[in-house]
């Protein structure tokens, strides 16, 4: 019982509403809190990133949905995952989202001399391919990574700053969480600080240029969550111990880039000409 005459004290705001009032905030702080412990202990431990990326997705994905369910309710948590099976994306991003980026990354190794033709011929490698990025990356992990990031992050920031600066600052804790990778071959102990550097350096330039196509290919398919798992399991796939037809790691990104370019012009393209046709309609 308080005494007389004093006020009393405020009670704390249940977590949910401390969730709703800043949602980004609130995933970031937990997502890459406890993400960043597994892969820790998962490399300190066990010598072995992967139960730790294991458990990086069911965090991103639990931390999803507790952060949906606090700021829209069980209506924004069906809302969410249904962006995972919307298909209607039209054959053209389908083609960019799987096939662009493997086609592109072998003309780059062509044209610069680095490529190098298969041992046992293009059918192993077109199965791997195909396997790598349809079923282990799209369906078993990176469309539940993208639920989080692109479904959650990437869609408000870009709601609020538009799609390239919500790209942009998606893409900070975006890199911040995969900081650990970096010794996920090695260990701590075992991994020099300049490869960790390198490492680190790569990605800082990889997850801006990813997430602005990210952006792009979210925004024009509609909010097609399948779209982007397929872009993100694609990139994955292309990198040269998966694509084993060229000598280097940068090819993967140069044709990235060359991608980000055909898609911004095709964006830039299509603005143009809907604002042709409005203005023809007023006329």
């Amino acid at each position: 019982m308080n005494p007389a005459g004093r006020a009393s004290a405020p009670s704390a705001a249940p977590l949910r509403e401390r969730i709703a009032a800043r949602p980004v905030a609130a995933f970031l702080v937990i997502a890459i809190g406890l993400t960043w412990a597994a892969l820790i202990l998962s490399i300190a431990l066990l010598g072995n990133a992967l139960p730790g990326i294991l458990a990086e997705l069911l965090i991103l994905m639990g931390t999803a949905v507790l952060v949906t369910a606090a700021t829209d309710g069980k209506p924004g948590v069906r809302a969410l995952f249904r962006q995972t099976v919307r298909w209607r994306a039209g054959t053209g991003w389908y083609v960019a989202a799987v096939l662009a980026l493997p086609v592109l990354t072998v003309l780059v190794a062509a044209a610069t001399g680095t490529f190098r033709q298969p041992a046992d011929g293009w059918a192993p490698v077109a199965g791997a391919y195909l396997l790598n990025t349809l079923v282990i990356g799209a369906l078993l992990g990176n469309i539940w990574e993208e639920l989080a990031w692109t479904g959650v992050v990437q869609r408000r920031l870009m709601e609020r700053h538009g799609m390239a600066a919500g790209s942009l600052l998606t893409a900070v804790p975006f890199a911040l969480i995969h900081v650990p990778l970096a010794f996920a071959d090695k260990g701590f102990t075992g991994t020099p600080w300049s490869e960790a550097a390198v490492a680190w350096g790569v990605l800082l330039v990889f997850a801006p240029l990813f997430r602005l196509l990210v952006g792009i290919a979210y925004l024009g398919t509609g909010q097609s969550l399948l779209i982007v798992a397929l872009l993100h399991a694609s990139f994955n796939a292309s990198e040269q111990s998966k694509l084993p037809v060229f000598d280097g790691a940068w090819q993967q990104i140069a044709a990235a880039t060359l991608l980000l370019v055909v898609l911004v012009l095709l964006r830039k393209f299509r603005a143009l000409a809907a604002e042709t046709d409005h203005g023809a309609a007023v006329a």
